[in-house]
């Protein structure tokens, strides 16, 4: 018998959609209703041998590993396409069929979009914490690595290399722990809310929950089956992530150009045309990466902002694919920043006179002079005199007294030594003190600060999937002797 042909909704719609969850959906889905079946038999709303032949069934579609079916039309979503490959192992019509008692598409949906993007986020929270080891790593490396800070695209300060990936890396341990956080929120499960009103029977969804490795419960029914918060945060987060990144990468690009640091061979492209490029484009497609994720997030904004406060598929399941593509974005952003990170060693830092030439030890030099009394604008107003009549390279203790003598008292041979040896001594930043600052000995302080921030976030990473696979554990148990017991 021919298959009908596909109506317009089918065609333009119903199909792509289809093509782009159930790989996804179906896997959860079923994994969902293994929880919700062994929770109906316990709780005797179904009859123990109904119970077993729907277990079997699951666990049939669970190894089945033969592709999904096309899309044909007889069925509507993924949804339906798992109540009718269950009924079809399971040697019944559709009409026989319990496993969507007391359940409905919305808290099945709710639920399996919760599971998805755990698992995803588990893998995006372990490559923060890799590549947030490895600028630990490279910011302890290269803590000595003198090199000049910019502010507004202009030479600022004398910094460090390992003060700059400190810096990210205390970035990335904020967003390890917001991930770690987005993670328990998305493991509270909405299971058991039915369409959004629950249901009179007497179901467990603690059971189902536990079953699943959630570790709480939605308190709110219509909260569980409406609410889309949870769906923003990880839009936002990601792209808040990888807009600090991207911030890094272009920072990085120009390092690069400078010959500060080496080009990884391994992420480079060369050119079509000129033999001598190593281009380092990795860098460029992070900062793109980071623009598509940052529409990504503003697509799912956009589409829950216009929906109702209830279910509707604006700000539940239309954004689901935009949020997938996210996290696998992001996923792979971290990898590839992580490992070019690794791969960058010192090549031709400026020197002491580029660094001097610049300007950027003139701070330093007014603070030298508030050290010996001198008020900050005063000192402030004699280093931009000297600046005015030529680079530090060229003070003397004698054009240091000139510029000082309209404007404070006169200087001592201390405070004019002092300046001076500031203005040409970019080096001595590696001695400061200051606790969050370059000074190479505050720079391993903070690597080993934040080594712990990171070992925090590991381990309660490292609790939830004890959580989650002692859950699998328990269920592919339970759902295993259901199938024997109850027949």
């Amino acid at each position: 018998m021919s298959t009908p042909a596909l109506t317009t909704y089918q065609r333009h719609h119903l199909r792509p959609t289809y093509e782009h969850h159930v790989g996804y959906l179906f896997p959860a889905m079923v994994r969902a209703s293994q929880a919700h079946v062994v929770m109906l038999t316990e709780q005797g709303l179904i009859p123990a041998e109904r119970g077993a032949r729907l277990l079997r069934g699951l666990a049939d579609l669970r190894a089945d590993t033969t592709p999904p079916p096309a899309y044909d039309g007889s069925f509507e979503d993924v949804y339906y396409l798992v109540e009718k490959r269950l009924a079809e192992a399971c040697g019944i019509p559709t009409s026989q069929l319990d496993v969507q008692l007391a359940r409905s598409r919305n808290d099945l949906d709710a639920g399996v979009f919760r599971m998805v993007l755990r698992d995803q986020l588990l893998g995006v929270l372990d490559r923060v914490l890799a590549a947030g080891s490895t600028a630990l790593e490279q910011a302890d490396r290269y803590a000595d690595v003198v090199i000049t800070g910019y502010t507004h695209r202009r030479p600022a300060q004398p910094t460090t290399i390992g003060h700059a990936l400190a810096g990210y890396a205390e970035a990335l341990a904020g967003e390890a722990v917001a991930y770690a956080d987005l993670l328990d929120t998305l493991n509270t499960s909405p299971l058991g809310s039915c369409a959004f009103a629950g249901t009179d029977l007497d179901i467990s969804p603690a059971r189902v929950a536990e079953l699943l490795g959630f570790g709480a419960l939605v308190t709110n029914s219509y909260e569980a089956v409406a609410g889309a918060d949870h769906l923003v945060a990880v839009g936002t987060l990601n792209a808040r992530s990888l807009a600090t990144g991207a911030r890094l990468a272009r920072t990085l690009m120009d390092w690069l150009s400078w010959r500060w640091v080496t080009t990884p061979a391994d992420f480079t492209q060369g050119s079509s045309i000129m033999p001598q490029k190593c281009n380092p484009v990795v860098l460029e497609h992070l900062v793109s990466m980071a623009g598509a994720t940052a529409a990504d997030a503003a697509s799912v904004l956009n589409n829950v902002g216009a929906a109702w406060w209830e279910d509707s598929n604006n700000a539940t399941t239309d954004v689901q694919v935009r949020l997938w593509e996210s996290n696998d974005r992001t996923d792979r952003f971290f990898a590839l920043l992580g490992g070019f990170l690794a791969e960058i060693e010192p090549l031709e830092p400026p020197s002491s006179a580029e660094i001097v030439a610049s300007g950027a030890t003139t701070t330093a030099a007014a603070d030298a002079l508030t050290r010996h009394g001198v008020p900050f604008r005063a000192a402030h107003s004699v280093v931009g005199r000297l600046v005015r009549g030529g680079d530090p390279s060229t003070w003397t203790a004698e054009t240091v007294r000139d510029a000082a003598r309209e404007v404070t008292d006169p200087l001592s041979d201390d405070a004019v030594a002092d300046l001076i040896a500031a203005a040409v001594r970019p080096e001595l930043v590696l001695d400061r003190a200051q606790a969050d600052g370059p000074g190479a000995s505050a720079v391993r302080a903070q690597v080993t600060v934040l080594r712990g921030a990171f070992d925090g976030v590991a381990q309660r990473l490292a609790a939830l999937r004890d959580r989650l696979a002692r859950a699998d554990a328990e269920l592919d148990r339970v759902a295993s002797e259901g199938a024997s017991r109850w027949s």
